[in-house]
């Protein structure tokens, strides 16, 4: 019979590597996110029945060519609002309402960590969703076309803008609050976002103010690139960015984890 060594079975107490512990709390974060059945309502199921009832029916006019050509860009948009921002917003603020941020605050995975963690599990979230929303378009015939860079970045940074309203929205208001205020929230920008109405049917006054929001910045920039060929939509992408830096900002600044 072997002896063993002197240290063998000595616990060796320490943190997981940071990457590792991102990772395992981007998936965690994830699955929670797509198993909660309301999120799984805003981030999925409305994005697709709008898509798919306002291509059929000729409800709103969305101008010359095909519906869809005009919507498809539109839901896209929605769906980056709904996971980064409303479902971001709620998730984050009931969490800080249990406890369960102050005690994540106090393990070895730093904050920002755990805020890199949440963006990953946007991210994976509105992948899926690109796909899924993409695949239903095609099928209804959109045709898109442009700079699959400049979609990309319209992408990243409409997430980025969304995700630090959220985060600020969730970090400093209750959590019943936070609730009504994102839900409310998205379906105001539903409405006057440029997302299924186009902003030229508002009042010209109107239209200034509206086009300055960060959905209409991300949904009139996609429906520039993926409807009308244009090239890089500078004038949404600083939207997006003034958005971005002052969102992440405020909610780095002002976010309570208790």
């Amino acid at each position: 019979m072997t002896t063993a060594t002197a240290g063998t079975y000595t616990p060796k107490p320490g943190a997981a590597p940071l990457p590792r512990m991102i990772a395992t709390q981007a998936v965690l974060e994830t699955k929670m996110l797509l198993r909660n059945g309301e999120q799984l309502l805003l981030t999925v199921v409305i994005p697709t029945l709008l898509l798919v009832l306002f291509s059929a029916v000729d409800i709103v006019d969305t101008g010359s060519g095909k519906a869809v050509d005009f919507l498809a860009p539109g839901i896209l948009a929605l769906a980056v609002m709904s996971t980064a921002f409303t479902g971001q917003a709620i998730a984050t603020g009931f969490e800080r309402r249990y406890g369960v941020l102050k005690r994540l605050a106090a393990s070895p995975l730093p904050r920002w960590g755990l805020m890199a963690a949440k963006t990953a599990s946007v991210l994976v979230t509105e992948i899926l969703q690109v796909i899924l929303l993409t695949v239903i378009a095609l099928s209804l015939g959109w045709s898109p076309h442009g700079n699959p860079l400049a979609v990309l970045l319209l992408l990243v940074l409409g997430t980025a803008a969304f995700s630090g309203l959220g985060l600020l929205m969730a970090g400093t208001l209750k959590a019943e609050a936070t609730l009504a205020a994102a839900n409310l929230v998205f379906l105001l920008l539903l409405v006057g976002g440029g997302v299924i109405v186009p902003l030229d049917k508002f009042p010209s006054g109107a239209q200034d103010v509206l086009g300055l929001l960060p959905i209409s910045a991300l949904s009139d920039g996609l429906r520039d690139v993926l409807q009308h060929g244009a090239g890089m939509p500078w004038r949404d992408l600083g939207i997006l960015a003034v958005w971005a830096v002052v969102g992440l900002a405020a909610a780095g600044k002002f976010f309570r984890w208790e």
